[in-house]
């Protein structure tokens, strides 16, 4: 027998857990049409629900104010509260709810530091859109969801792991520069699913191909090799059949302009495939940016650094690059005078930077020759020197003559403190989370959007 449709301002009796609660329709409604509580607001009352009371009431009242009480957390682990989510049908209400303001580097802050339990010391880690966290430590892989909660580790076949990237929701490939081969494991069942090697036998120098950078595509994976003799190539790897679909470039690495390339991105955009590697020596930085068309196999663009004596920027060679992919801008970073420099790829020549410089004497820092890291997320730049995190955002300026322009606004991010943690070895964006690993230290930390940062801005 089909039940009246209640009206909005009817009340509900719910008995949770022995536990009386009274509330409306347009409230149970509130979840969602698919939702168990929405099926509920038309039952006959009372309503005798077999679950906990407590976390009940705090759902009950995310469903009333859209957010959840400042004791939540305190009472309950996210897992907790997830669990219930879930049986009732709002875990995307709880998920919204509990994720962190949309990340502004000036505001950012360390939250916490997602620790491994064993060989806690990460290698390498990748962000997921959602704000989860994969991390490689030793030869296992912890994973934890976009709450950040620990979900499991998955133990491979390498010793070692220095290379992983999201090649499907659920799979990672991965590499180690002490073992060959590319391999792949989904680490929602803790399986292998194969390997790929670059292998070629009318050449015997090609034999215990090491990945260095690895890239993602709806289709294919990209994959930097190389070998003991230095021979150096990057492999299409086609997804659907874990086959070397083509051999993108091959190169002898005896000179700095042709070395393996330690980071590689595909633009989805334009379909090339962007890489670049960089040395530092005696003599300080340098290394080369180029671009390749998968379908011609052809290389579209490239820059060696240093470059002539005619460049206005010689002897500042980029100390590491990045791409901001929505808006095709390439970035690089200067090793000596720390300026950034940004190219539109669309409009590419023989020297395409524009550089912003730090308009602040008093603030401004040389590198040294120290480890500098760039990495690009939700219209940013962000740059790690040594132990210290920056920042340059993008604001609207005006020209002399009135006309509006785009600049970028350089300040720091981390507090003395942090910077004093140990130097910043990876940087990379997920969700509205910005995760940050340095050298020798144990875990990875998890910076979010705070108006109690310890921002400082060093240019005007």
């Amino acid at each position: 027998m089909a039940h009246p449709i209640s009206n909005p301002t009817d009340r509900v009796h719910l008995n949770v857990g022995g536990k009386l609660f009274e509330t409306t329709v347009s409230t149970l409604q509130s979840a969602g049409p698919d939702s168990l509580l929405a099926a509920l607001s038309n039952r006959p009352n009372p309503i005798f629900i077999d679950r906990d009371p407590d976390i009940f009431s705090v759902l009950l009242s995310l469903l009333r104010s859209k957010r959840l009480p400042s004791a939540a957390f305190r009472r309950f682990s996210i897992q907790e509260l997830a669990n219930e989510a879930l049986y009732y049908g709002v875990e995307s209400l709880l998920r919204s709810a509990s994720s962190p303001s949309p990340l502004r580097g000036i505001d950012a802050a360390i939250v916490d530091t997602i620790r491994p339990a064993s060989d806690a010391v990460p290698s390498t880690f990748s962000a997921g859109e959602d704000g989860s966290l994969w991390i490689a430590h030793g030869g296992q892989i912890s994973t934890y969801d976009p709450y950040l909660s620990y979900t499991a580790s998955v133990r491979t076949h390498l010793h070692d792991i220095t290379s992983i990237c999201r090649v499907w929701p659920e799979a990672a490939a991965i590499g180690s520069e002490s073992t060959s081969g590319l391999h792949f494991y989904n680490l929602s069942s803790g399986r292998y699913t194969g390997s790929v090697h670059w292998t070629d036998q009318a050449d015997p120098r090609i034999y215990k191909a090491r990945v260095n950078a690895i890239a993602n595509s709806p289709d294919s994976v990209f994959a930097s090799f190389d070998c003991p003799h230095k021979e150096n190539a990057i492999l299409v790897i086609d997804k659907s059949t874990l086959q070397v679909s083509l051999e993108l470039t091959r190169q002898s690495g005896t000179a700095a302009k042709n070395t393996v390339v330690g980071k590689v991105k595909w633009l989805p955009e334009t379909g090339l495939v962007i890489g670049s590697a960089v040395t530092c020596g005696a003599f300080g930085y340098s290394g080369y940016i180029r671009m390749w068309d998968p379908r011609s196999r052809e290389v579209v663009w490239e820059t060696n650094e240093p470059g002539s004596g005619r460049s206005s920027r010689f002897g500042d060679s980029f100390a590491d690059m990045d791409m901001d992919v929505d808006d095709l801008t390439l970035f690089k970073i200067c090793s000596k005078s720390g300026d950034l420099g940004m190219a539109d790829i669309r409009n590419l020549g023989e020297d395409p930077w524009v550089y912003m410089k730090d308009t602040n004497p008093s603030m401004r820092e040389s590198s040294n020759g120290g480890n500098i890291v760039l990495h690009c997320y939700k219209k940013e730049v962000f740059v790690g020197k040594d132990g210290g995190l920056e920042v340059w955002s993008k604001e609207k300026g005006w020209h002399e003559n009135q006309s509006e322009q785009v600049c970028f606004r350089r300040n720091y991010v981390d507090k003395v403190e942090d910077a004093e943690r140990g130097m910043i070895k990876r940087i990379e964006g997920g969700g509205d989370r910005l995760f940050v690993s340095r050298e020798d230290m144990e875990g990875v930390e998890v910076w979010e959007s705070s108006n109690h940062s310890g921002a400082v801005s060093v240019s005007s």
